[in-house]
């Protein structure tokens, strides 16, 4: 009751305020249910409009004020789609965007038109049905992909790729429906009417062309000092093309979206998106209750049949497509499934298509009420199915088989290890850490087998001559294509607790026995890793906070603020395998060579003034070191240059062995401490096999029995003497 006075009393008092308050309450309640079903907002914002519309609660009524804030939402949603056209992206990812994105829109479009007509459409609902069905939510599967991150994996460029060619088409297919749309129902003077149409349209990209060449660089240039003035320059940009478009016959949404594809070229469309993105989902809000709000539910009620049979098309039917394209160009049943998931829904695109439609008189509100309804369930189902797309492709991996070729070659071309040999890392994971790993593992001269899923970053170590492999760690069947049987080790650095206990299992069950190594974001997680059978667990944040407060320190200590002399400083970090690490100052050439000196040296938390020509140089010590600007970088070449010695020591590495005691053997009967074993035999004693009894904890006074088997370790050339003997 008290709330229907409020409401009553913002109508009467003539102000929309309390009546959007009421909107925006509805709207941030809905959110947070969707937030905990794991929702997109969309469908949310649907679900607030038909709640404040005149079929729940009736709580709009001004339906001007709400739409004009729509028509500005769309706009802007145009105009950042436009901003963030990344023709680039569908270049990198080959022909398959292209050949997926115009196949799936070709079949998806042509198949749901037949559907339509067998379901008494007329045919220009029916044309506009199958148009709808064809685009997919960009802003929907960014997100979904972004939260799972899976954007850099094959199968997200490649959706991305595709998604974009449906913007594209998208945006096509609002400029033929506002500039051709009405020669659909009349037709005197069709052929001059196009004629204008065509003129006005060049005349209108010719004037943006000129506008982009020789205005907007230097004006974006100087707007940039400000970056409120460059948003709210961008703002304005979008909506006076968009009005523009408009005065000249073609749609807003249009001219936003070129004011984008016009920014796009500049250095600041990162940043402009950026700061645009929260105020377009803010107004697209209204667009969706709007749209809501208006969706008469007589009309969708005796659409739920048609609606029931589109969805099932949508939500099976596109990924099929999908499946059966990238089948046939070459690609694994996994990546043409994921891939395809991300088309089992229709957009935000397909209801702007339907509403333009509605309002130019192509359409009845009963076929917008249909493609609405397609819209929620699809999405609403999708999102699941994208968020367990491991389960299902799990699920479904036999059946899909006959969606793959006997060699799925795109994929297989990515790959360059059939041919690596004996492997001492396999290293799972790209980023910055992995990379960083990569690059020490291969100074330190091991062989190493790079692992991931972003064709990109494994562009760039195949142009190293590093052998690569495509692979997605959640993939049940990676472990197939490794080469596990000639490889020391497994070292991921995926920072996904679930990922990598999948991986664990799968390389328990494929029966590796080689040496595992994980990266752990926790403690708790290093346990659950050692538990699951890791020997060693990588902490990388836990073990940069000692270097990077002590690199704070240092800089806090003595850096100087500033100088006034020809001089600069550089720290150097002294790598472990480099040729200064264990060197003695005089020892080093550096003065002589390049002119610089070494003035600090920061270690361990502690910083040594003007060290002296006697101070040892010790690995992970940082120097600050004084010089010509041209000679600092030498210097730091000098301090960290491969010390190809310690890599021959490192050859000789330590190894486990098990030694007999003979029965006649003089240790028989002595203490494990009369022994001395690191002295007399260079190893240490770790444990003792008697029997079937195991003694793990050895202690001084155990005596030795002649049988017993010795857990010793050692260095492989001791380890070697002492089993040439073949008993101790």
């Amino acid at each position: 009751m008290g709330t229907t006075l409020i409401w009553e009393y913002g109508m009467t008092s003539g102000s929309s305020f309390v009546e959007i308050a009421a909107i925006l309450s509805l709207a941030t309640l809905a959110g947070l249910i969707g937030q905990k079903l794991r929702q997109p907002l969309i469908i949310m914002f649907l679900a607030t409009g038909i709640l404040a519309g005149p079929s729940c609660f009736g709580i709009i009524h001004s339906y001007e004020q709400i739409e004009l804030l729509a028509e500005i939402g769309i706009a802007l949603l145009l105009f950042i789609v436009g901003l963030k056209l990344d023709l680039q992206l569908i270049r990198t990812t080959g022909p398959v965007a292209l050949a997926t994105g115009l196949g799936q829109i070709i079949f998806t479009s042509v198949i749901g038109f037949f559907i339509a007509l067998a379901l008494d459409m007329n045919w220009l609902s029916a044309a506009y049905v199958a148009v709808a069905l064809t685009f997919s939510s960009t802003i929907i599967i960014v997100k979904l992909l972004s939260d799972k991150k899976e954007i850099d994996s094959l199968h997200g460029q490649i959706a991305i790729g595709f998604l974009i060619i449906q913007d594209i088409a998208a945006i096509l297919a609002l400029v033929a429906l506002t500039t051709f749309g009405s020669s659909l129902t009349t037709e005197e003077g069709a052929w001059l009417s196009t004629f204008f149409i065509v003129a006005k349209g060049f005349g209108f990209l010719g004037c943006i062309a000129l506008t982009m060449k020789y205005v907007l660089p230097i004006l974006v240039r100087r707007l940039a000092h400000s970056l409120e003035l460059l948003t709210l320059f961008a703002i304005a940009w979008a909506v006076f093309l968009g009005a523009a478009s408009e005065v000249l016959g073609f749609s807003k949404e249009v001219g936003a979206f070129l004011a984008g594809v016009s920014l796009a070229p500049t250095d600041y469309r990162e940043s402009i998106g950026a700061r645009l993105t929260g105020l377009r989902d803010f107004l697209l809000l209204f667009f969706f209750i709007d749209l809501g709000a208006r969706l008469e539910w007589d009309m969708v009620g005796s659409q739920l049949g048609a609606a029931i049979v589109f969805s099932i098309f949508v939500l099976i039917g596109n990924p099929l497509i999908v499946l059966i394209i990238m089948g046939y160009m070459g690609y694994r049943r996994r990546t043409s499934l994921l891939a395809g998931l991300t088309v089992a829904q229709i957009s935000e695109f397909s209801l702007i298509v339907a509403a333009l439609g509605l309002s130019i008189g192509h359409i009845s509100g009963e076929t917008v009420g249909l493609i609405t309804l397609v819209g929620v369930v699809t999405i609403f189902l999708s999102t699941y199915m994208i968020l367990y797309s491991s389960s299902l492709y799990e699920f479904f991996s036999e059946p899909l088989k006959i969606f793959e070729r006997s060699i799925p070659y795109r994929e297989m071309a990515i790959d360059t290890s059939e041919d690596s040999g004996d492997v001492d890392v396999i290293l799972v994971g790209l980023g910055n850490y992995g990379s960083g790993l990569a690059d020490y593992l291969l100074r330190r001269e091991k062989s190493v087998l790079c692992v991931d899923f972003d064709p990109v970053v494994l562009d760039r170590w195949r142009e190293r001559g590093v052998p690569v492999l495509y692979g997605d760690i959640a993939d049940p069947d990676m472990h197939e294509h490794l080469p596990l049987n000639r490889t020391r080790w497994v070292l991921s650095t995926v920072r996904s607790r679930e990922m990598n206990l999948a991986l664990a299992h799968n390389l328990k069950e494929s029966g590796y026995t080689g040496k595992l190594a994980m990266t752990a974001l926790s403690e708790r997680e290093a346990g659950e890793f050692e538990k699951a059978g890791a020997h060693l667990v990588f902490r990388p944040f836990k073990d940069a906070t000692e270097q990077a407060a002590d690199a704070l320190t240092y800089a806090m200590d003595f850096l100087p603020e500033n100088i006034d002399w020809p001089v600069s400083f550089l720290e150097v970090r002294v790598q472990s395998d480099a040729t200064a690490a264990g060197q003695l100052i005089r020892d080093i050439p550096l003065r002589s060579l390049t002119g610089v000196s070494i003035i600090a040296v920061s270690r361990g938390g502690g910083i040594h003034y003007d060290p002296g020509p006697e101070f040892r140089i010790f690995p992970g010590d940082r120097l600050l070191i004084v010089g010509p600007p041209a000679g600092l970088k030498e210097a730091g070449r000098v301090l960290n240059q491969l010390d190809v010695r310690k890599g021959s020591e490192l050859a000789d590495r330590f190894e486990i062995a098990e030694l007999l005691v003979a029965g006649d053997s003089v240790l028989a009967g002595q203490s494990i401490g009369e022994v001395r074993f690191r002295q007399s035999y260079g190893v240490t004693l770790v444990g003792i096999r008697r029997d079937r009894e195991k003694i793990t904890a050895v202690q001084p006074a155990e005596k030795l029995l002649g049988g017993d088997r010795l857990i010793v370790i050692g260095t492989s050339r001791v380890i070697g003497q002492l089993q040439l003997q073949g008993a101790l």
